[in-house]
């Protein structure tokens, strides 16, 4: 099975990504597009495994349901690593939105975003192409502290001295 890092942790990857040109949704745990989700509508209720959402980087973040603060799992797509769209969803999700759940970053995410990443609010990370999980893993300790204010610390670094 696929693994991903968690929270700090390596962990196995229980979710199958479902894209919205497949008719059904398969048994299990399955992270939805949002058009497939939107479509599917009352049927999910009635699924075997849990349901989350995967959003590509061009999908606005006020389309989202309050019912869809509630899922388990949200995942932002990265088409390509120089797209940084995805960081600015994940803090309008954790501030504006106040989403509690596992907030996860898919698609061409790389080893040196990982720090800044978790800062916005994504404390999962799936990557798309094979990387040694236990190296990546010492990235989200790049640096001991941060100067400006994110999702992991409120206040800016002149206010805590």
């Amino acid at each position: 099975m696929h693994q991903l890092l968690k929270d700090g942790n390596i962990v196995a990857n229980n979710w199958q990504l479902v894209h919205a040109d497949r008719e059904t949704v398969p048994e299990g745990n399955v992270l939805l597009s949002l058009s497939h989700w939107q479509a599917s509508g009352p049927t999910l209720s009635n699924h075997a495994g849990e349901v989350g959402l995967w959003l590509d980087s061009h999908e606005d973040i006020e389309a989202l349901t309050d019912e869809m603060m509630d899922i388990p799992v949200i995942a932002i797509n990265f088409p390509k690593f120089v797209d940084g769209r995805g960081f600015s969803a994940a803090r309008l999700l954790r501030e504006r939105r106040g989403y509690r759940g596992e907030l996860r970053a898919i698609g061409e995410i790389i080893r040196d975003q990982l720090f800044l990443m978790q800062r916005c609010g994504f404390n999962a990370f799936e990557f798309s192409s094979e990387i040694d999980l236990a190296e990546a893993r010492k990235s989200l300790r790049d640096f001991t502290d941060a100067y400006q204010v994110a999702v992991d610390q409120p206040e800016p670094l002149f206010k805590r001295r």
